[in-house]
């Protein structure tokens, strides 16, 4: 009935990565390591860390005409993903900035370029891939409103994921088809509006609240905490590894994630799945290059 596993509809970026002892405080300057340039994008990250796992994955996503989005384009296709729904032109590809400390934790700012250009209307023009997808991902570093029309697009029976990064407050429409909402705990506070306390269960109760049919809070090393509103929220351990960059852990995360709810998993076992896929991606330097296949992910 599906012809996707996954559809993603999000950012692709090309990453300049410099490592750093420390990061510099305002109006100072530090040096860094060689730059490195790198294919990223929550969604291009998404849609890698999918395919590479095995899943059947698309990308609907807008790169400019210029060396970054071949080197994003390339990356798709070597990695398996249909990039039918890439969209090419506009303005120049997305750039993140992204500077990685010897803990291997890292801070990121982003120039949106062609990303900002991934319109409502290439949503509704790309309802055939909607249509042909069993699960779609999505996140912020593309416009709300575009977000708005997947959701205002979305065919019965297709889940929607959402991790709202960066985060913001989000419309109740969004909210109510989330399933689930992928949240960490600085994205919790911002999606929650208001003051958050207490443990990530406490938050996990209250976000489910706001509206989304289930919510998952990730921490980290610590793991997660699940909630669909069946029981009370459920913590998920994680893997215990050696981290060497942090980098698209995240997006690994939500990736495995949508993929197996889209096959069937409960949200917990999801969630269990996604732990492990995240924890095999922070050994690694980069993002994409650091993406496991599921043979790597089972050896943990």
């Amino acid at each position: 009935m599906y012809d996707y596993d996954l559809l993603v509809v999000g950012s692709a970026n090309a990453d300049l990565v410099i490592g750093v002892e420390r990061r510099p405080a305002a109006g100072e300057t530090v040096l860094g390591s060689d730059l490195a340039v790198h294919p990223g994008g929550k969604g291009a990250n998404q849609a890698v860390a999918a395919a590479r796992l095995g899943a059947r994955t698309a990308l609907l996503a807008r790169v400019g005409d210029d060396g970054h989005g071949r080197l994003l384009l390339d990356s798709q296709r070597a990695s398996g993903v249909d990039t039918v729904g890439v969209l090419v032109g506009g303005a120049p590809t997305g750039v993140a900035l992204i500077t990685v400390d010897p803990s291997g934790d890292n801070s990121i700012v982003v120039s949106p370029g062609a990303n900002a250009r991934l319109t409502p209307e290439d949503v509704r023009a790309a309802g055939g891939l909607l249509h042909a997808s069993r699960a779609v991902s999505a996140q912020l570093e593309i416009p709300l409103e575009t977000v708005v029309e997947v959701v205002r697009n979305l065919p019965d029976g297709t889940r929607f994921v959402l991790n709202p990064s960066p985060p913001r407050a989000l419309p109740d429409e969004v909210l109510a088809a989330c399933d689930p909402l992928i949240v960490n705990e600085h994205e919790a506070r911002v999606v929650a509006g208001d003051g958050l306390g207490g443990t990530p269960e406490e938050w996990a109760a209250a976000l489910l609240a706001r509206g989304p049919r289930s919510v998952v809070v990730t921490l980290g090393a610590a793991g997660a905490v699940v909630a669909d509103g069946t029981g009370a929220p459920v913590r998920v351990p994680s893997v215990t590894v050696d981290a060497v960059d942090t980098t698209g852990a995240g997006d690994a995360f939500t990736a495995a994630l949508a993929w197996r709810l889209g096959a069937g998993a409960s949200l917990a076992e999801a969630a269990a799945y996604a732990a492990r896929v995240g924890a095999a991606a922070v050994t690694r330097a980069g993002a994409q290059a650091s993406f496991p296949t599921a043979e790597e992910v089972a050896a943990l």
